[in-house]
């Protein structure tokens, strides 16, 4: 039997699968449209006999329409109060003040670095997702004229699970042609930070490090983040 000279086996260095899709959240990441739900939801409140603090919205972040009106609910002291169709109808007025307010956007409210950021995935070859739990995402992108900036728009009309489930993130890389793996999240919520972690994809935290947890990166906005250095990322 011949020997085998082990120093001239050749070792394959395994390498990291590399990033090919990049998912943004909508609300918080690309554009901040936290405040007219803000506006909505106190409205709500007001009309119930309570009032909703800014403190109190924190709670809504990520999370679900019908998960936030009980969560409104809760801080009012109505748990438990209404039936389902109240709760649907409540939810639907809601979403009427909210969709007033959006109308009404444009270019101007498009975050800072946010097309740059998006431009700059793209000419390097990364297919941009929106994974968005808003069921009016397209309204808003359509407003300030974000369309051709996505290869894939996933949004709340398109899935039943709210965040922390990694269903829209999923769904986003399958329609991209994609691995979880290939993966990385832009997100400003923990729930959503939850969801890509989950999902098996790298998450990149948009805020401040004291608030989120368990990201790989994080950056105040998008304004920071250079979509060459993050491919670069082990």
């Amino acid at each position: 039997m011949q020997a085998v000279d082990i120093a001239n086996i050749l070792v394959l260095e395994v390498r990291p699968l590399p990033i090919k899709a990049a998912i943004f959240d909508l609300d918080g990441v690309i554009v901040d449209t936290a405040k007219y739900h803000y506006m909505a939801w106190r409205r709500l409140a007001e009309e119930l006999g309570f009032v909703f603090t800014e403190k109190d919205n924190e709670r809504l972040k990520g999370v679900s329409r019908m998960r936030s009106l009980e969560i409104l609910l809760e801080v009012g002291g109505l748990s438990g109060r209404f039936t389902a169709e109240e709760m649907a109808a409540m939810a639907a007025r809601k979403n009427e003040w909210y969709v007033q307010y959006i109308s009404r956007m444009d270019e101007s409210e498009i975050l800072d670095g946010a097309v740059e950021c998006l431009a700059g995935f793209r000419d390097l070859g990364v297919k941009t997702v929106l994974g968005s739990a808003s069921k009016n995402a397209m309204l808003i992108l359509n407003n300030l004229r974000l369309v051709p900036y996505f290869d894939v728009i996933i949004d709340g009309t398109r899935v039943t699970k709210a965040k922390p489930d990694p269903e829209v993130f999923l769904l986003g890389a399958k329609e991209a042609g994609v691995k979880p793996e290939e993966s990385v999240v832009f997100e400003d919520a923990q729930a959503g930070i939850d969801a890509a972690k989950s999902a098996g994809m790298k998450a990149v935290a948009i805020g401040r490090p004291d608030e989120l947890h368990g990201y790989d990166m994080i950056f105040r906005g998008l304004y920071e983040v250079k979509p060459r250095e993050i491919l670069e990322q082990d």
